[in-house]
């Protein structure tokens, strides 16, 4: 069996750094959207998401992948947003096993609401603290990661 290639000191350093801050982040993003607008952060993103499709609407399965989640966990997260009034599912018209996500007046209302406080939240956590150097590399960086892990569609 092959030896691990175990992480130096500088590569260690990287790693509990990475996880160390998309913990923080996500906490402190967790936390400002519930006590600012009673939404989890991944409802948030749902709330956005759909906001961006042409429609308001996107099918359940499309959405789980634009938010790299479960169906089942983006299932719940929809029921709950359903129940608040901020998204309504449908059927799908020519699929009677699709369902779509839409996003309702309240929703839109909702994540206008939300939006200030977010973007505020997370320019205090993240943007506001690198230089406009570390940001790119953080962009840079994050975007390999990401193209890397992404699940292929072909």
């Amino acid at each position: 069996m092959d030896e691990p290639r175990w992480l130096n000191e500088n590569e260690m350093a990287a790693w509990r750094g990475f996880v160390a801050a998309t913990n923080l982040v996500a906490r402190h993003l967790e936390r400002q959207l519930k006590e600012d607008a009673g939404l989890s952060h991944t409802q948030y993103e749902i709330l956005v998401q759909l906001s961006a499709a042409p429609d308001g609407s996107l099918r359940m399965t499309d959405l789980a992948d634009r938010l790299l989640t479960s169906k089942s966990g983006l299932t719940y997260q929809v029921g709950q947003l359903e129940r608040s009034g901020l998204v309504s599912r449908r059927s799908c018209p020519s699929d009677v096993r699709g369902v779509f996500a839409e996003i309702t007046d309240q929703g839109w209302e909702a994540l206008r609401a939300a939006a200030p406080g977010h973007v505020a939240a997370v320019r205090e956590a993240l943007i506001d603290v690198l230089t406009p150097a570390q940001l790119t590399g953080l962009a840079d960086s994050l975007g390999t990661v990401a193209a890397r892990l992404r699940p292929r569609t072909d």
